[in-house]
């Protein structure tokens, strides 16, 4: 069973160790162009930017049952990468999940967890933005999330897409879904 609980920065190993693995598996499909071909726990950088990432108040881990994260999800403000919104909205800015077959449906775990929290929020519009390169497989997944897209945008040469959720009102059909 998926439990989920706030992130402490006794959780950055843990989430850099599931960026190692997705940095792992992105290579070995050839797709590099997301994060790179390194493993982000031997950057001081990315070291630095999972703990920053952790101390936000919107960060969320993802444990099995053993109470090993395999999965983080961080919410609040969008970066300054992406066109601001136009309303009140709670924007995705991470998530990732292991690749371990344990952790089967932890992404939508979290994502669902995102919608909660920003019904809680009270703004019920969700923002998130993902890698647009490759072979698109990224957005195809936030589109079966129950996103659209929104638009795009390039930083250096990464291209990102940003999509939106509209979710319905408490009490309509589809609501908690």
């Amino acid at each position: 069973m998926i439990s989920l609980r706030r992130a402490t920065p006794d959780d950055v190993p843990a989430v850099l160790t599931l960026f190692d693995e997705a940095v792992e598996w992105f290579v070995s499909v050839g797709n590099t162009g997301q994060w790179g071909s390194q493993p982000w726990s031997t950057s001081e950088r990315q070291q630095r930017r999972v703990a920053e990432m952790l101390a936000l108040p919107g960060a969320w881990v993802a444990v099995n049952d053993d109470g090993s994260v395999i999965g983080s999800l961080v919410v609040g403000e969008a970066s300054e990468d992406v066109p601001p919104a136009t309303e009140p909205e709670l924007y995705v800015r991470v998530l990732i999940g292991s690749r371990r077959p344990g952790a089967k449906g932890v992404g939508r775990r979290l994502m669902a967890h995102a919608d909660d929290l920003a019904r809680e929020a009270g703004p019920g519009y969700l923002r998130v933005d993902c890698y647009a390169g490759g072979t698109g497989r990224l957005v195809e997944y936030y589109e079966s999330c129950g996103y659209t897209r929104l638009s795009t945008f390039t930083v250096e040469d990464w291209p990102g897409q940003v999509l939106e959720r509209r979710l319905p009102a408490t009490g309509q059909p589809g609501a908690g879904a």
